[in-house]
């Protein structure tokens, strides 16, 4: 772990952790102790993308050439998670953390949003703009931005519905493929599309020719191998590409989504609660699945500061637990939790800061945050 932090006895340190009741200090003062681990690695970022983009070739390749229908199945499967994977690294370069170069991470961003068919630069402005801009403030962030017991009442019955499946904890498939990707990244209609930009139209014909080919490949190898072209593109196209929703959904929900995690809609109540930190949840696992998701599950200490690199955010996210005990949401993963979780997380009141089931009772308590003292000459 890096110990190049202010060694000053006053300011917060790993010599020196902020006391659990104090309020956080500015994000720019938590930033600082990161800045050794934000580097980035040229080799290293143009390794794992060849690695894990060969994977994926493999996989798909498996849903072509093997007769087992069992087998193809499994291979269309791991090649929605390796979608996934694949997809965290074109999430680092659109953040320009993969590599040190701005253009090379662009074109190496929107190589690795291919298979998941996602267009780099609606995706750039959802997520870096708006996501991460505006973390957890109602309004502004829409990532599984919870309604309020007025909001539900006021719905339609067949979106209550929907509202209900998303939040089942068997919905995050669902959720991210209707709200996420098609109304908001593929060819989103002008209520959702953030302006008129070309490139939002280049990226978005760029992924469905990728599509195309993909499906053309899928076609022509049933032919080759003479099984049936149905079969293999529920193997090889929509199995990977759902798995690769599913997979997506789940984690930006674990991420934001915590009986403890508060979500606002004030924003100069949310400005003081540090939301960088603590609308956060860093998910650790019994096993090696941290690892293999690129550590994504490291997830405070991306939203303080986007620009240390995957194959650090470990490192990271340790500096920041050591610093401030107390203060991060540190969840332990087991289906047990997730499920009470999507349980108690249906509706919130925003007023006083409490889960709400559908029928508008509390079923949690957030943390009330220590807000921070409004800095003089600072917007947060």
């Amino acid at each position: 772990m890096s110990t190049h932090l202010n060694s000053a006895l006053s300011e917060p340190s790993l010599t020196n952790p902020l006391h659990p009741e104090a309020p956080l200090p500015h994000r720019k003062i938590i930033r600082s102790w990161l800045i050794p681990m934000a580097q980035g690695e040229t080799g290293r970022a143009i390794m794992l993308l060849m690695i894990d983009a060969a994977l994926w070739l493999g996989c798909i390749a498996g849903t072509i050439f093997l007769e087992n229908i069992f087998l193809k199945v499994v291979f269309g499967l791991v090649a929605g998670f390796v979608t996934g994977r694949i997809f965290i690294l074109g999430h680092d370069a659109c953040h320009q953390s993969f590599t040190p170069n701005r253009e090379l991470n662009k074109v190496l961003g929107r190589i690795a949003f291919l298979p998941s068919l996602t267009p780099y630069s609606l995706w750039d402005v959802g997520h870096n703009v708006v996501h991460h801009g505006q973390t957890n403030l109602k309004g502004f962030d829409f990532v599984w931005a919870p309604l309020s017991k007025s909001e539900y009442d006021a719905l339609p019955s067949w979106r209550k519905a929907l509202e209900h499946l998303y939040r089942s904890g068997w919905g995050p498939v669902f959720y991210y493929l209707i709200e996420i990707w098609w109304r908001r990244e593929y060819f989103p209609n002008a209520k959702n599309k953030p302006g008129d930009r070309p490139i939002f139209l280049k990226d978005n014909l760029l992924v469905t020719g990728f599509a195309i080919v993909w499906i053309a490949c899928l076609v022509a190898g049933a032919i080759a191998t003479g099984q049936s072209i149905w079969l293999g593109l529920i193997t090889g196209f929509a199995i990977p590409f759902l798995f690769w929703n599913g997979m997506i959904g789940f984690v930006v929900y674990v991420h934001h989504t915590h009986p403890s995690v508060s979500w606002y809609d004030k924003k100069s109540e949310w400005l003081r609660a540090q939301p960088f930190v603590s609308t956060t949840v860093h998910l650790t696992f019994n096993w090696i699945w941290g690892s293999l998701m690129h550590h994504i599950m490291e997830h405070t200490a991306h939203h303080v500061d986007m620009s240390v690199p995957l194959y650090r955010l470990q490192e990271a996210q340790n500096t920041l637990e050591n610093i401030l005990p107390e203060r991060i949401f540190v969840q332990k993963f087991s289906w047990n939790w997730y499920f009470d979780t999507a349980r108690k997380c249906k509706l919130y009141d925003f007023e006083n800061k409490a889960w709400l089931d559908f029928e508008g009772n509390k079923t949690a308590d957030s943390v009330r945050v220590v807000l921070s003292p409004a800095p003089v000459g600072q917007n947060g």
